[in-house]
């Protein structure tokens, strides 16, 4: 009994020793006497209008950002592109380390989600970063940056569009590689910087300019900083991301608008047949009923279901956080239905609603679905059980707008377009590089780290598996209340800081 009470408190003193690194403590140290200066150049780049569909201010994105490289002499600094025109490019960096035999490079994406800057909270601009004591939504008050001489609270947040998503990435690299070199830090590693222009557009020539600079890119794996960490506010290391692909889907009634009075119960209701075509393919447990949706799913290996285990349950929590009782999936917790393909409808579209309602039969109605895959599953596979379940319904399909002669032949009638989209990717918990990166990020804090099999969110993680042979892990850093793709999008400040620490201990780790 005594013997296992002092390998117990040995074991408790190892993780404190960790955690209280020589190493750590010089970087918490460089950090706390560079905050101001790093505030103010994360806030410059926040500036920068970046959203995914306009090139003009990725350029300008871009540009910045290899100035910010370049101002921390990072080596051949330049952008990747593809041999696609008009493309945002990927940026590149290195530094090599003299004997070092091993490369790692370090991923972040510096495009944004599209902005409706009338859905922001009154006075917030998505391009115009604003300091807040707390979070909006528990009633928090702005604090001008200029109030804040020396440190900041941790617990206050930056608003403003790609705060968390993933210009915090970004800034977190960049700044990690500058206290190492600051505090004079040994590198055991060759690390590169991978910053790519396109993933909030699909990543859809991620693979080109892989290929086109594969001789670049060799490493011995990835190190992917996007997402947001756990949600009971441990740090995370996460293995895998989910596959994405969207299905959209239109049906018809007729062929003009009708008033409700005159032609009820007697035209087709385009909204009404949409709903019960959406309704059809879930059952009231929140189980997907298209037929075969998930038998080709991969069955979790045992690390990764003991690793399930371990994870905190945060199902009540986000329940009592987001304000609702039941959920979708009955008898599942949160941190298993991340691991089970989905499907979503990101948004329905039937006549109006509001002050702009009418009493008129809508001619036609709309939904976008998204299909979240994990491994074992094709992403145009899954589109086509949707399609085949669509079909079953009693719906012609066609992927343009019907014809007369159509409209004169089906009863009902479909229009489908299926987008491109990725598989989902897996790193096994074993893998040797995937056990360095654990080490690491053990050694930054005395707490417990969430280890997490896949995100539930996608990243085209299975392009780096596929054309570049290598591992990837994932190591997020924003909050996980980040609202990210959303208004008010933020970064928890003391997630920033700990995300410096987090990522320059993986480029110290040997």
């Amino acid at each position: 009994m005594k013997r296992c009470s002092l390998f117990f408190l040995f074991s408790i003193l190892c993780l404190y020793s960790k955690a209280q690194s020589p190493e750590i403590i010089k970087i918490r140290q460089v950090r706390e006497n560079s905050e101001k200066n790093w505030i103010q150049e994360f806030t410059a780049l926040l500036l920068i209008p970046n959203i995914a569909a306009d090139t003009n201010g990725l350029n300008f994105t871009a540009n910045h950002i290899m100035n910010m490289m370049r101002s921390r002499n990072i080596d051949h600094v330049q952008l990747l592109r593809a041999n696609t025109k008009n493309i945002p490019p990927a940026i590149y960096g290195e530094v090599i380390t003299p004997g070092a035999t091993k490369t790692i490079i370090f991923y972040a994406h510096y495009d944004g989600q599209p902005v409706d800057s009338t859905q922001w909270a009154k006075g917030f601009n998505p391009f115009k970063p604003t300091m807040v004591n707390g979070s909006l939504e528990r009633g928090a008050q702005i604090v001008p940056f200029t109030d804040v001489v020396t440190s900041y609270n941790p617990d206050w947040r930056i608003y403003g569009r790609s705060a968390s998503d993933d210009k915090a990435g970004v800034m977190a690299i960049l700044a990690a590689y500058e206290a190492i070199v600051k505090c004079n830090n040994k590198l055991n590693y060759n690390i590169k910087f991978f910053f790519e222009g396109e993933e909030e557009a699909g990543s859809t020539h991620l693979a080109e300019i892989f290929q086109l600079h594969s001789s670049l890119l060799q490493s011995d794996g990835w190190i992917i900083c996007d997402g947001p960490i756990h949600q009971s506010g441990k740090r995370a290391i996460i293995f895998g991301a989910r596959g994405d692909a969207h299905v959209n889907v239109t049906v018809y009634g007729p062929i003009r608008p009708l008033h409700r009075g005159h032609y009820g119960n007697w035209a087709p209701n385009a909204g009404l047949m949409m709903a019960k075509l959406l309704a059809s393919m879930k059952d009231e447990k929140g189980k997907v009923i298209i037929k075969n949706f998930y038998t080709d799913t991969k069955p979790l290996t045992l690390e990764e279901k003991a690793a399930l285990a371990q994870i905190p349950p945060m199902g009540n929590k986000m329940k009592a956080e987001l304000k609702f009782i039941n959920q979708e999936m009955l008898g599942v917790s949160l941190e298993e239905a991340i691991l089970i393909p989905s499907l979503n409808i990101n948004g329905m579209q039937s006549g109006n609603v509001g002050k702009k309602a009418s009493n008129v039969i809508p001619i036609a109605a709309s939904a976008v679905l998204d299909l979240r895959l994990v491994p074992g599953n094709d992403y145009k596979r899954q589109q086509e059980k949707v399609l085949a379940h669509i079909q079953l319904q009693g719906y012609h399909i066609t992927p343009n707008e019907p014809t007369d002669a159509e409209r004169a032949t089906y009863a009902k009638i479909a229009k489908v377009n299926l987008t491109d989209g990725y598989n989902a990717q897996r790193t096994s918990m074993n893998n040797p590089f995937a056990k360095k990166i654990i080490s690491a990020v053990r050694s930054t804090t005395k707490d417990s780290i969430v280890l997490l099999p896949s995100m539930g969110g996608s990243l085209p993680l299975y392009i780096f598996e596929q054309i570049l042979k290598v591992p990837t892990v994932t190591v997020p850093i924003a909050n996980h209340d980040n609202n990210q793709h959303a208004e008010n999008e933020n970064i928890r400040i003391g997630n920033l800081w700990d995300g410096i620490e987090t990522i320059a201990a993986i480029m110290m780790m040997k």
